[in-house]
């Protein structure tokens, strides 16, 4: 749909254009007309010639003069699209940068998180091994009282 507006927009501008001549055309014959009914002047060819090329080159300058502000439009809107580009771009690096530091922070606190992870790890393993180095003392106070025990019963029945 873009393609088609641009299309319209430059048929418009030819159409503009064409008028333009037209009008210009029509205003030169008008004035020609009335020079020629006030003033007959006859010339030799070699006048004519240089009146109409005078007259082409008049012709060529204005068709070059719109190319021209044709020509400065186009690049007043390319630079503008490129000064877009050019802040959309430096937000997109804005965005990425924080995406970056976001993601830097998320892994130091999961690395943080790992370490103390580890470190109650140990102590868990730690408490364990201190649980399990209590209850087999625990058992061996328990076999040993046991023993003292059925020998108190022995003494106490001799």
């Amino acid at each position: 749909m873009d393609g088609r507006t641009k299309e319209k927009e430059k048929d418009g501008e030819r159409w503009t254009a064409a008028i333009a001549n037209l009008t210009e055309t029509a205003s030169n014959l008008d004035s020609l007309q009335r020079l020629l009914i006030k003033k007959a002047v006859y010339v030799d060819g070699d006048t004519f010639a240089k009146a109409s090329l005078s007259s082409e080159q008049a012709r060529t300058i204005k068709v070059l003069e719109q190319r021209v502000e044709t020509l400065e439009r186009e690049l007043d809107n390319a630079i503008s699209a490129a000064a877009r580009a050019r802040t959309e771009k430096r937000q997109a690096e804005g965005a990425q940068k924080a995406a970056e530091l976001r993601a830097l922070e998320i892994t130091k606190e999961l690395e943080n998180t790992t370490k103390v992870f580890e470190l109650h790890m140990e102590e868990l393993r730690a408490k364990q091994e201190e649980i399990l180095k209590r209850d087999k003392e625990i058992k061996l106070l328990e076999a040993i009282i046991q023993t003292l025990g059925g020998r108190g019963s022995l003494s106490t029945q001799g």
